[in-house]
């Protein structure tokens, strides 16, 4: 858990990532909403936050919401109160360069203050060009991050800051244990990146990881988890880049799959000296692609 933690903080830090954390890319009112979720293979504990603003490292606020309460997810203001009152730290996500790439999208208009929502809704939604067609655009980015111990205990980790130019509040797969986090010591663990949407209404993560439940070695369990969005009508799936799955099975072998044939992962065992990046399994959404 710490090294699957240690390692998606990393990526909440890296201004050049405009995915994750810090510098993520804002909703449509110019806001930064991070969500993120931790889960224990041992002991199927989990932690979530969703829609949280003003605090750059939400996987520590998902594994304290893990440790500490009774719940799995806290989500916007109560996820804001809950990091306050354990004195995790706060900053300004949103960049210069985020900024910029929301206001070309605006006509001049200042980010909201978060608490505006009703009153500034016509205000932005009428200076937001084409929102509808824009969303069809590929801006989006998480971090997935599987990890196993020599105990054989395996952790998922995974933060975002969603789909770029969201609306306010919108939860991807990420925050929602099933979607896109599920790891259990006795199968194995899968997150996802991409459509969010389809991957909430497959369950992928957990789909991966109940194929391996029921006999099927990583290959098997990613294409068929894969292929069953083919089944899904979604009119955001177009591109070639819709979703995308790292998996692990309870023996620690990894792989990872993608509807973009050009999609890679990177895994690294303790025998390795440096990581090895390779291409993913692509299963594409369509057939005869």
């Amino acid at each position: 858990m710490d090294a699957a933690i240690a390692a998606v903080r990393l990526v909440e830090d890296n201004l050049e990532d405009n995915g994750v954390g810090t510098g993520g890319i804002p909703n449509i009112l110019g806001q930064v909403e991070l969500d993120a979720t931790v889960m224990d293979g041992r002991t199927l504990a989990a932690g979530s936050v969703g829609a949280i603003k003003g605090y750059p490292n939400p996987i520590d606020i998902a594994r304290k919401v893990m440790e500490v309460t009774p719940h799995v997810m806290l989500v916007g203001e109560g996820a804001e109160l809950f990091a306050r009152k354990h004195g995790f730290q706060q900053a300004e996500l949103l960049t210069d360069e985020a900024r910029d790439s929301w206001k070309s999208r605006l006509d001049g208009l200042d980010a909201a203050d978060g608490s505006v929502y009703e009153d500034q809704y016509q205000l932005f939604m009428g200076a937001v060009r084409d929102w509808q067609k824009m969303l069809h655009e590929e801006i989006y980015g998480t971090t997935n991050v599987i990890a196993r111990d020599a105990s054989g205990d395996i952790a998922c980790a995974v933060s975002t800051s969603g789909w770029g130019f969201k609306w306010p509040g919108r939860l991807g797969d990420s925050p929602i244990i099933g979607a896109g986090n599920y790891a259990d010591n006795r199968f194995g663990s899968a997150a996802c990146t991409g459509r969010g949407e389809m991957a909430i209404r497959a369950a992928s993560a957990y789909s991966v990881v109940s194929n391996m439940r029921h006999g099927m070695n990583l290959e098997e369990a990613l294409r068929t988890s894969m292929t069953d969005l083919r089944h899904m009508v979604d009119p955001f799936a177009e591109r070639s880049n819709v979703m995308n799955i790292v998996a692990m099975d309870r023996e620690g072998n990894v792989l990872a799959a993608s509807t973009s044939d050009e999609s890679k992962y990177v895994f690294q065992t303790v025998e390795m000296d440096c990581y090895e990046e390779q291409p993913r399994l692509h299963v594409p959404l369509q057939t005869g692609q």
